[in-house]
């Protein structure tokens, strides 16, 4: 049996972040996304099928700059 979990609906004040700690996520976020398409870049054609991932949307995505 699936249940499914309504989100809480709790309003908090919202704080702007220190301007260091969004540059150190995006930093994270960044090098995040690098790994990530190495880790793509070394898939060989039957791993990408499991994954569901067609050669098009993985050159795609490997031209995408880590930025985005």
């Amino acid at each position: 049996m699936e249940r499914t979990l309504k989100p809480q609906s709790t309003k908090k004040a919202s704080v702007p972040s220190p301007l260091w700690l969004r540059f150190y996520a995006a930093l994270r976020l960044w090098r995040r996304n690098v790994r990530t398409r190495q880790q793509l870049a070394r898939l060989d054609s039957r791993q990408l099928a499991d994954a569901g991932i067609s050669e098009a949307q993985r050159q795609v995505e490997l031209d995408t700059p880590f930025w985005r």
